[in-house]
This record gives structure tokens, C-alpha cells and sequence, in this order.
């Protein structure tokens, strides 16, 4: 394998889930050869769901062209989903990009762009029946690769994208030795972390709290 250049672009916007975007960062930056780029509408901080500001590198207009373009998710996809300097970034970037991905909820971006139709897609469990609407369909997979196109479930999820991008790129090796570098060797306290695998109550009450009221912003984002 060679350490040839790979630009790898992550977009940015007010409201992104922190951890959609690091720990995918994490593992690419790793990569050999892995140029990282934070693209966002400007260069002021961009304020994260967890209340601590990313700086981006480059805005739109100076960003490069990504080999790898990345889209996290987060609460604030909803509002990024009616801007049209975002959604157009992500579709001029993608016509070059030799992969599209997308973590959490960030799949609804590519999707406003017109990326997932007629694709295979995931995204975070408490959307994933909202994947009709961007013409995808859900299959039910932590990571969904269809062609260059490649999603992920939600938060954690992209971490796993991120080895196995690297494993396609680089191979299993490189992949392996940078899970091993970071060590990631997931063991969870609790049994769970998937509706398939969470007592019911605990997911009844989460969606309650939670996924029910922001799937339906997210849905009437989507129709709008």
C-alpha cells in the first residue's frame, strides 16, 4: 500500500453530535497519508451538542476537493437541511469524491443532496424509518455500503465506519494496527446500546424523552 495523499473532508455546521465527527476523525487521522479538513459555512467556532466549540480549517469556498467525504449527524441536521450553501457543498464535493459517507444522521444531508436514492442506507435507530423519504431504503446494519456510498448508524458507529474505510483504502493490517493504536476494545457495562439488544422500558422511555419529538422535526425538516 502506498501512503499516497487522502483528503478527507468533514463537514461542519452548528448543532453536530461531537463524537459523529471525532472519533471517526480519530481513526482517519491515523490513516497513512490522511489529510483532515473541517469544512463549515465560515470560520467561526462551530458550537457542538455537548457545549464545547470545533474551529473549521477551511469554509466552503476554500475547502479541497475530499477524496473522502464525510457528513456527520446531530441535532442540528435539521436546520442544516434547509440551508442551501450546505447542501450544495456536500453535492459539488461528492461528484469527485471517490467515497460519500455519513454518520448518525448525517445520512439525511446526503440524502437532501440527492445522494441515497435508490440506495441501501443506515442512520441512527430513531430514524431510520424516516430513510423512505430521502429515497433510500433501510437495511438494518451498524455500517451500509452500497457503491462508494457508505453509512452509519448512530454516534459510536463511526468509529467502526471509520476502521473499515481504512480496511477498504489501506487494507485489514493498517486497519487493525490503528484499532490497536487508539485501543478500542469495546466493553460496554451494560448489554445494549441497540433497541434489539436494550430492555424495552429503557427504549420506550428514551424515545418518549427524546426520538419521538425529534424524529418529527426531523421529518418535517425533510418535507419542507
Amino acid at each position: 500500500m502506498t501512503d499516497a495523499p487522502t483528503t478527507i473532508v468533514f463537514l461542519l455546521f452548528p448543532g453536530i453530535t461531537q463524537l459523529d465527527f471525532t472519533a471517526p476523525a480519530q481513526a482517519l487521522s491515523r490513516m497513512p497519508g490522511a489529510q483532515l479538513v473541517g469544512a463549515a459555512a465560515t470560520l467561526d467556532p462551530i458550537v457542538t451538542d455537548s457545549g464545547f466549540s470545533i474551529l473549521p480549517t477551511h469554509d466552503f469556498a476554500s475547502a479541497p476537493q475530499a477524496d473522502i467525504l464525510c457528513v456527520p449527524g446531530g441535532h442540528g441536521v435539521t436546520d442544516a437541511l434547509g440551508d442551501a450553501a450546505t447542501i450544495d457543498f456536500i453535492a459539488r464535493q461528492s461528484e469527485n469524491a471517490q467515497w460519500v459517507t455519513s454518520v448518525c444522521t448525517g445520512a439525511f444531508l446526503l440524502g437532501r443532496a440527492g445522494l441515497l436514492a435508490g440506495k441501501r442506507a443506515t442512520t441512527h435507530w430513531g430514524y431510520t424509518h424516516l430513510l423512505p423519504l430521502v429515497g433510500a431504503t433501510h437495511q438494518a446494519a451498524r455500517i451500509v455500503e452500497d457503491g462508494h456510498v457508505v453509512t452509519s448508524g448512530g454516534v459510536t458507529s463511526g468509529l467502526d465506519f471509520a476502521l473499515t474505510l481504512i480496511a477498504r483504502i489501506k487494507g485489514d493490517a493498517v486497519a487493525q494496527a490503528i484499532q490497536l493504536a487508539i485501543e478500542y476494545d469495546p466493553a460496554p457495562p451494560f448489554a445494549g446500546g441497540h433497541p434489539d439488544r436494550t430492555p424495552q422500558a429503557i427504549t420506550d422511555g428514551l424515545k418518549a424523552r427524546v426520538y419521538d419529538a425529534a424524529a418529527a422535526r426531523m421529518k418535517a425538516a425533510l418535507k419542507a
